[in-house]
């Protein structure tokens, strides 16, 4: 029950709060309102009876009207010329049944009153058929009614809780158009100075700062990319001049700068891609990117390609360019003999190898930053751990995926929206 109260919405949440409420409201209302209309329409009845039974013991206790008991049908009534004959009132000396009444539906009241002639019992009946009748009435409204005010209260409270949730679907809407591109909006602030207004004005204060924090980010980025860039460029340099002179030190060197280089380059995409820049994107043949970089790496290795013609996404070529070199050279640091590179219609890329394979429990963890599988170490002449990483995190820029493919070879599958 928890667990699908959890799935509704506000609005459905509290229009069924309110109706409930109501609902046992009105029922206990209903219960008190039928208990108290019984009792004063009982009280009524008893008292019309009383009025009858009190007007004939007035008349009988006058002294100069002389009473006449007349005897018939076994009963004994009051027929002197004061006394009216009422057939919901009896006249009866004491010790003598009179006529036998009905007792269901009426209510009785009974006293004895002295006269000249000697005790008489007088007893009234009232009828309680309209009080039925006025019973029955209020539960035909009830049962009308009742139903009818529960769904007009559950109709108004939709139509308010709808009416006060528009601010809210208006900061969700906008909330889930900005991304870390465009920073700079704003959700709309209600005019009512309400929770509602507080949210909005908190969310705005949330987004100053988290846009601070970008642009702070991206000036660091900024630096931190002339910073490295300018030194390493300069100790290459550098190397390179002196390599007549100790040629086997310089080579050694040079190759622990390119590392550091390609390092600092990969770190560097990494913040941008994290900063979420804008990607420069026009429409870009993927086969041909694919079948263009795997003749550029091809004599190091037979690649099988398997293209589809004309698959066309819309992307960043530079960008999809380094996913499919990042995804060539982990297949190439590890392939035994053969590499496959498959496209197929719906814009999915497969890189398959015939290397040792990656462990299930691994198929994740080799997405994440400097890490490298053991088995990896080994054989990895220069990577960082980070290629995998990059290719994924443009990937998802780009409204992708990348992950280690269910199969027997390693497959790394890289899913595209086509065109």
């Amino acid at each position: 029950m928890k667990a699908l109260v959890g799935g509704w919405s506000l609005r459905v949440r509290a229009t069924v709060v309110a109706t409930l409420v109501v609902a046992v409201a009105l029922a206990a209302a209903a219960v008190v309102l039928t208990g108290v209309l019984r009792g004063s329409l009982v009280r009524s009845a008893t008292d019309q009876a009383s009025l009858r039974m009190t007007s004939v013991m007035g008349h009988l206790a006058v002294p100069a009207i002389p009473v006449t008991p007349a005897v018939g049908l076994g009963t004994t009534t009051a027929t002197n010329a004061g006394v009216a004959l009422d057939p919901d009132v009896q006249v009866l000396r004491p010790g003598v049944r009179g006529e036998s009444w009905t007792q269901e539906g009426y209510i009785f009241v009974t006293e004895t009153v002295d006269t000249k002639s000697g005790p008489l019992v007088v007893s009234a009946r009232a009828s309680l058929q309209p009080t039925e009748q006025a019973l029955a009435a209020l539960r035909t409204l009830l049962i009308f009614g009742i139903p009818a005010l529960l769904l007009l209260v559950a109709v108004l409270t939709w139509l308010f809780m709808s009416k006060a949730l528009v601010p809210v679907s208006g900061i969700t809407a906008k909330l889930a158009d900005i991304t870390a591109r465009d920073l700079h909006q704003r959700v709309p602030v209600p005019v009512a100075r309400d929770e509602i207004n507080a949210l909005a004005r908190t969310v705005n204060a949330t987004l100053d700062r988290l846009e601070t924090a970008v642009e702070h980010h991206k000036r660091f980025v900024a630096d931190a990319a002339h910073e490295l860039r300018s030194p390493i460029a300069t100790l290459r340099t550098r190397l390179e001049l002196g390599e007549r002179a100790a040629p086997e030190l310089a080579r050694e060197s040079l190759t622990d700068v390119t590392r550091l280089q390609t390092i600092a380059a990969d770190l560097l995409l990494l913040a941008r891609l994290d900063a979420g820049e804008p990607l420069r994107t026009e429409e870009v043949d993927l086969g041909q990117l694919a079948t263009e970089e795997a003749l550029r790496l091809h004599p190091q290795m037979p690649i099988f390609l398997e293209i589809a013609p004309d698959v066309l996404v819309k992307g960043s070529p530079t960008h999809l360019t380094r996913v499919i070199t990042n995804l060539l050279g982990n297949a190439l640091r590890h392939a035994d003999s053969t590499i496959t590179v498959r496209l197929t219609a719906d814009a999915t890329l497969d890189v398959i190898d015939d290397g040792p394979g990656i462990p299930p429990e691994h198929r994740e963890s080799v997405f994440d930053r400097f890490t490298r599988l053991d088995e990896a170490r080994d054989r990895d002449a220069g990577g960082a751990g980070l290629g995998l990483a990059i290719a994924r995190e443009i990937a998802h820029a780009h409204g992708g995926t990348l992950t280690v493919a269910d199969t027997s070879a390693t497959c790394l599958r890289l899913r595209l929206k086509p065109l």
